[in-house]
């Protein structure tokens, strides 16, 4: 898990998580996976019950991106990945939670080991029946739950990224803005008006930002639906035409 992968290995491991339908955009591989959600949703495309993914909160604090790793770690009840018979060191996970550069890889590789593994030994039918069983009926309004909590959770973490990274810098070009546009001897009362308009403004494009990330989510979510859906449906036919067989 520490060794250097070459090259060649890399690129077939970033191949390998393209393939994936995540919840958040892959940008930066170390800083994607330094929460553990995307490592999180990458076993759960392969073993849907195996995680759930409401008990990881994308994160930027240190503290809580290690919550989420030590839940995918933990061994004592059974969790995710001791289901796979992998387990990260604590100390790599300190690196990969301070985002570390070339950390993650060697883990996401290892972790892509274990999953093929297991999947060797998972007789396909299994695995058709528990992709059927989590799209069952009854589930649909927990999973619908679920995609609407960590909806409300990504949108709220981005609208405070953007507030952090571009307020200072809405204030400090506005602000020269009104001097410009307000000369000494105006009434204070039309300055107040024109200050309370400006504010307004600003408060509007905020929200149109936020409104525009939210149709980004939703429409990567349907993304990742169709996705899915496309996924049961060939093994479901892989699965009646092995039926028809015998």
């Amino acid at each position: 898990m520490d060794r250097e992968l070459k090259e060649e290995e890399l690129q077939d491991l970033y191949a390998w998580i393209d393939k994936i339908p995540l919840s958040r955009p892959k940008r930066n591989i170390t800083r994607d996976f330094s929460d553990g959600v995307m490592a999180a949703e990458v076993v759960k495309h392969f073993f849907p019950k195996l995680v759930d993914l409401h008990n990881y909160i994308p994160a930027n604090s240190t503290q809580q991106k290690l919550s989420n790793w030590d839940l995918l770690n933990r061994q004592d009840n059974q969790k995710v990945f001791s289901k796979l018979n992998f387990l990260v060191p604590e100390e790599t996970v300190r690196r990969i939670v301070l985002s570390t550069a070339g950390v993650i890889e060697p883990v996401l590789n290892a972790l892509r080991e274990k999953i093929d593994k297991k999947l060797e030994h998972t007789p396909e039918n299994v695995l058709i029946c528990n992709d059927l069983e989590y799209y069952d009926h009854k589930n649909q309004d927990k999973h619908h739950t679920e995609i609407c909590e960590n909806e409300t959770k990504l949108l709220a973490q981005l609208a405070v990224e953007e507030r952090k990274n571009d307020g200072k810098s809405k204030i400090k070009n506005c602000k020269p803005q009104q001097t410009a546009q307000f000369y000494p001897n105006m009434d204070p009362a039309l300055r107040l008006i024109l200050q309370e308009k400006e504010n307004a403004v600003l408060a509007l494009q905020e929200t149109v930002e936020i409104l525009q990330m939210k149709v980004n989510r939703l429409e990567h979510l349907v993304h990742l639906k169709d996705t899915r859906i496309e996924d049961l449906i060939r093994h479901l036919e892989t699965y009646k035409g092995k039926g028809k067989a015998h």
